[in-house]
């Protein structure tokens, strides 16, 4: 007997494997990511003397390549989604230091404006889709809408970790433990006061920006300022070697595919 396979199956299984288990790693690597996009703009921008202008330009385009290149593939590669997510990681950067450096914007309109633009981008994610599950990226339009979200989680996160670091004269470490705390009781919240597992992806996404950022500008500003002078290059160079590293590792042992995703 001849059976077929159900052509919507074949297409699930090729859209869900684009999309990485959610595992220690995937925030290990978020968390890295979120750093060089805060300490790589600051070196484009500063060191190189590109501008703003010039890095956002430059950085715009290679992301606008690489999310061509990502939504092109049938499947799931590790080295090209997360060089899509540092590339984000900058540009999201990017376009919050615009909007204060260039435009004098503050970051408490900054950080409320991004609030709304992201609220809206889910708004409009699940009225279309009814479901904001990263485990759900079925079709183009829902990827359009993931990464739209992962990229003003970016430029909020960017925007909240420098207005509670420097707006506020909180500091960098003293910033990077208070978002740590803060993932860690949304952490708790879903272990034990049943907190929707979606609910709570997306409030640690948010919050590891401004971590990453923090722990980023501790390593690489100057002790004058609050940091520890490692300076933009070497803390770029460092989080991206250990980027590299895990990548490589989840390349070969392939420990973030999915697996068995619960499609809701």
């Amino acid at each position: 007997m001849t059976t077929h396979a159900d052509p919507r199956t074949d297409t699930l299984k090729t859209m869900l494997s684009k999309v990485p288990e959610v595992t220690i790693f995937f925030w290990i690597i978020k968390i890295l990511c979120t750093t060089v996009g805060e300490t790589a703009a600051d070196y484009l921008n500063t060191v190189l003397k590109l501008g703003l202008t010039g890095t956002t330009l430059i950085m715009g385009v290679l992301l606008a390549a690489v999310l061509v290149w990502q939504f092109h593939l049938r499947r799931y590669v590790p080295g090209v989604y997360w060089l899509a997510v540092v590339l984000v990681s900058v540009v999201g950067t990017l376009i919050t230091d615009n909007l204060t450096d260039n435009f004098g914007v503050s970051l408490w309109t900054t950080t409320i404006l991004f609030s709304v633009v992201l609220a809206a981008v889910f708004f409009a994610w699940y009225r279309s889709e009814k479901t904001l599950s990263i485990h759900s990226i079925l079709t183009t339009r829902r990827e359009v809408f993931y990464w739209l979200a992962v990229l003003f989680t970016f430029a909020l996160g960017t925007a909240a970790g420098d207005l509670v670091a420097e707006g506020l004269d909180i500091g960098y470490w003293k910033s990077a433990l208070m978002f740590a705390g803060l993932i860690g009781l949304v952490s708790l919240a879903h272990l034990y006061l049943k907190l929707g597992g979606i609910l709570a992806f997306w409030i640690a996404y948010i919050l590891t920006r401004p971590l990453g950022a923090s722990i980023g500008d501790y390593l690489s500003q100057d002790k004058d300022a609050g940091g520890l002078a490692l300076g933009t290059l070497g803390t770029s160079a460092l989080f991206l070697t250990a980027i590299l590293a895990v990548v490589i590792y989840l390349s070969v042992t392939k420990k973030d595919q999915v697996q068995s995703p619960e499609l809701v």
